[in-house]
């Protein structure tokens, strides 16, 4: 696994990359509050099956991809990145892998360009609109979602979250995840106006457009432990998919998946890539 600059016309985006350069392209989108790292067993894996893997700290994680405005951090501007750094990779069509905010990003992606997108795989977060069904139907999900909208004060979000030692940020990895990766994301939030950043993903307020069912060959991979999404927008999920779906729940796992379960995400992530056509054809999508 290296490391690349990718750059853009909306900046320099930092980038994990592994796997023979003319592999079958995988993109894989990380979350709040992490970076590309999330993905290592995962480009360790994908890489050493012949796949070339990348996995950039998106905007406002990458330095060089930091605007100060929460409103240019919209979804349609976020997909316009996976577009970006895909067409600067050389990147006809990929797979696509997200994780927390990178799936949201990812079920938009692959909703706005499905002629790019081989096989979408999203882990933890429900498809959008699935979301958006079960916040007005489901009280628990909407007691699941109200840290959204705490999130969205600000400067009070940011000075709470690092201090003493940044203990209330660290807390939300629930103890299920790497010390050494807890402390890189720390690390790399700590940094002048990265928090901010991220967490302008909240307030940039709401997608500008509608998102309608997938068409490409999915996988969702929902955990029963996971404190954000629960079973009502998991199981609706499946409404909006159009194409080929497996969903998976994997019991007892908490949102934090890639790294709680590397082994039986890998496995289930490799099955679905296999599953579904070799490098160079977008027709086999059955």
């Amino acid at each position: 696994m290296t490391e690349l600059s990718i750059s853009t016309a909306e900046g320099v985006f930092d980038a994990f990359v592994a796997g023979p350069p003319k592999g079958r392209p995988v993109l894989m989108l990380h979350g709040f509050p992490q970076t590309g790292l999330v993905w290592q067993r995962q480009i360790a894996v994908l890489a050493a099956h012949g796949y070339r893997v990348a996995a950039p700290d998106q905007r406002g994680y990458s330095p060089g991809a930091r605007p100060e405005r929460a409103e240019d951090y919209r979804m349609s501007v976020l997909v316009d990145d996976v577009v970006a750094i895909t067409d600067e990779l050389g990147w006809a069509s990929f797979d696509l892998v997200g994780h927390d905010w990178g799936g949201a990003v990812a079920w938009w992606t692959a909703a706005a360009n499905p002629g790019r997108v081989r096989t979408l795989t999203v882990v933890s977060t429900p498809h959008p609109r699935a979301l958006a069904t079960t916040l007005r139907t489901d009280q628990d999900q909407r007691e699941r979602s109200r840290y959204m909208i705490d999130w969205r004060d600000t400067p009070a979000t940011e000075e709470r979250m690092l201090t003493n030692d940044a203990s209330e940020l660290r807390a939300a990895y629930a103890g299920k995840i790497p010390q050494a990766s807890a402390d890189a994301y720390v690390q790399h939030l700590s940094q002048p106006g990265a928090l901010t950043a991220a967490l302008n993903w909240y307030r940039a307020g709401r997608p500008d457009g509608a998102i309608g069912p997938i068409d490409v060959p999915t996988l969702y991979v929902w955990s029963t432990a996971d404190s954000a999404f629960g079973e009502a927008a998991a199981q609706e999920t499946g409404q909006w998919i159009n194409g080929p779906y497996r969903f998976e729940t994997l019991q007892g796992i908490s949102h934090w998946v890639p790294e709680e379960a590397p082994e039986t995400l890998n496995r289930l992530l490799l099955d679905h890539l296999q599953t579904h056509g070799e490098y160079g054809t977008t027709a086999n999508r059955s």
